[in-house]
């Protein structure tokens, strides 16, 4: 699918011949005339989540209370934990589960590689990485009296070879950037890592569900990701960790909870951690989140990880086309990378006055996502967005400026 467009006829015609189109009816519409780019900040609702949540509202609560969570409810977390495995992230069952928010994932599986390496007093990062990453980093470093080493650069296995060694424990990166798109080598970067001894962390929360990952082929150790972008969980939906097989028996989390026991409801004294990722649970599970997660990540399944990175590979292609056709002579950067198998589902450019020019695309009915200083990210979720979608946002911004 490579779209060359010099009309929005043609944009149309793209449209007409996407194997995807009929999704877009399987969530719910924005108000009328609106164009929204904002897909990998907050992901459409999906129509079969609505239906859920009524379903469980008004019969597994209401009528069958108590006794659902002895119905399948106890079970959401690794199920869908499974489920986001095998459709988005080439892993195998029983090394995902759903649980906590995004920071709090990030601080359960950085504290317990940290424990899995002692002696080691030095965790790597991405200076550019999204801000909750380093913040957690940089939390548990000063609580911990560690040393955090900083890539300047995108990821690359030569910058992350020049920082890691003996003293290292932690690399822990975002696979696809939040600013720019750009998507690092998953495999080369691991293999840095472990040959200096240290253990592997990925943020997917711009890769899962708009690029295929593959966590047990690359030899991820350890990765967390969001469920309310490209997967289409809801506002705060919960977040997902994954843990290699092999490192389940020693990687120990550090909030110990009733449900992440082993056998939880015999209520003893002391705390014995369940048996595999299950461990990774601390309370009790968000019910309602994890139904609307399991309907988004269903749509994802069925659509396929592969043609879905195809249609966003041809949505953000659309998007460069139009960039280099309407903005690049107008003082308009191009932060995202131009090679299609180097981005995600997102195309960020730049100016001066992106703040600006934001607010003046929400008022004409387009919404961005503005990153300071200067970068206006246009999320193109491809269950969701159409290339006419990209031809009018595009022309929007050009009007705009």
């Amino acid at each position: 699918m490579r779209p060359i467009t010099h009309s929005r006829d043609d944009a149309l015609a793209l449209d007409r011949s996407d194997p995807l189109a009929g999704f877009r009816e399987r969530f719910l519409p924005a108000e009328q005339g609106l164009i929204y780019l904002d897909g990998n900040s907050l992901g459409r609702p999906p129509r079969a989540a609505r239906d859920r949540l009524l379903h469980v509202v008004e019969r597994e609560w209401a009528e069958r209370l108590i006794r659902s969570w002895d119905e399948g409810w106890f079970e959401l977390p690794m199920r869908v934990g499974d489920l986001i495995a095998s459709s988005c992230l080439g892993a195998a069952p029983g090394q995902t589960i759903v649980a906590d928010s995004t920071t709090v994932c990030l601080y359960k599986l950085i504290t317990a590689a940290l424990d899995a390496r002692p002696g080691r007093d030095e965790i790597v990062t991405d200076r550019h990485n999204f801000p909750t990453d380093r913040y957690v980093v940089e939390g548990i470093a000063h609580s911990r009296g560690l040393t955090v080493r900083w890539l300047d650069e995108e990821p690359q296995a030569a910058a992350v070879a020049e920082l890691v060694g003996e003293r290292t424990a932690l690399v822990t990166l975002s696979h696809v950037s939040y600013r720019s798109a750009a998507i690092a080598d998953m495999a080369a970067i691991n293999d840095q890592v472990h040959a200096a001894g240290a253990l592997s962390l990925w943020d997917l929360c711009h890769s899962a569900g708009a690029i295929p990952v593959e966590l047990d082929a690359s030899g991820t150790d350890l990765a967390v990701g969001c469920t309310y972008k490209f997967l289409c969980g809801g506002p705060g939906a919960t977040a997902f960790m994954y843990v290699r097989e092999e490192h389940q028996a020693v990687v120990s989390q550090p909030i110990w909870g009733w449900i992440g026991r082993r056998d939880p409801f015999e209520m003893e004294h002391g705390y014995v951690p369940a048996d595999g990722v299950t461990a990774l649970l601390s309370g009790t599970p968000g019910v309602l989140g994890l139904v609307a997660v399991e309907e988004g990540v269903k749509l994802v399944a069925e659509a396929g990880i592969d043609a879905i990175c195809a249609k966003g590979s041809a949505l953000t292609g659309l998007a460069i086309e139009l960039y280099d056709t309407w903005l690049a002579e107008r003082g308009v950067g191009l932060v995202t990378p131009r090679d299609p198998d180097g981005r995600g589902a997102h195309v960020s450019i730049s100016h001066p006055r992106a703040r600006e020019i934001s607010r003046a695309l929400i008022d004409a009915g387009v919404i961005p996502d503005f990153r300071p200083p200067d970068v206006i990210r246009l999320g193109l979720s491809p269950l969701t967005t159409s290339f006419a979608d990209v031809w009018d946002g595009l022309a929007a911004v050009a009007s705009a400026l």
